[in-house]
C-alpha cells in the first residue's frame, strides 16, 4: 500500500483513508488531520501537567475563544464554532485538542446531534 500524498510504502494496519485517499501518519498530520481525537494518555498528562493551573491559563488565544464561545452557548456544536469563528473542521479540531486533553470541554451526544460542552 502506498501513501497518496508522499508515495511511501506503509503497511495497512498504518493506513488513513480521508477523502477516499490513502495516507500515512505523517502526511495526514501534514494536511492537517489527526489521526484521532481519543487519545487517553494525553489527557492523563494534560491532567497531571496542568493540576496547578486554573481555567484557561495556558491555553492560547484562539483556544480561549472557542473556551468562551461554548461556555457562553452553554453548548455548542462543531459546526457552530466553526461558523463562529471562521474555522476549518482541521483548524477547530487542533484547537478542540487541548481542550479536550485538558478536561476542559467534551463532545456530548443529544438525541442525533453532538455538542460541545465545557466541563470545567
Amino acid at each position: 500500500m502506498k501513501c497518496s500524498r508522499c508515495g511511501d510504502k506503509i503497511a495497512e494496519d498504518q493506513a488513513y483513508v480521508h477523502q477516499g485517499k490513502i495516507y500515512c501518519e505523517d502526511c495526514l498530520m501534514e494536511i492537517g488531520l489527526h489521526a484521532g481525537r481519543c487519545e487517553p494518555w494525553a489527557s492523563y498528562l494534560a491532567g497531571k501537567e496542568g493540576a496547578g493551573s486554573k481555567g484557561t491559563e495556558g491555553l492560547t488565544e484562539l483556544q480561549k475563544k472557542v473556551y468562551a464561545f461554548i461556555k457562553m452557548k452553554g453548548k455548542a456544536t462543531r459546526a457552530e464554532v466553526k461558523r463562529m469563528l471562521s474555522l476549518s473542521e482541521a483548524e477547530l479540531d487542533g484547537q478542540l485538542l487541548p481542550l479536550m486533553h485538558a478536561e476542559l470541554v467534551k463532545e456530548k451526544s443529544e438525541g442525533k446531534s453532538v455538542h460541545l460542552i465545557v466541563v470545567r
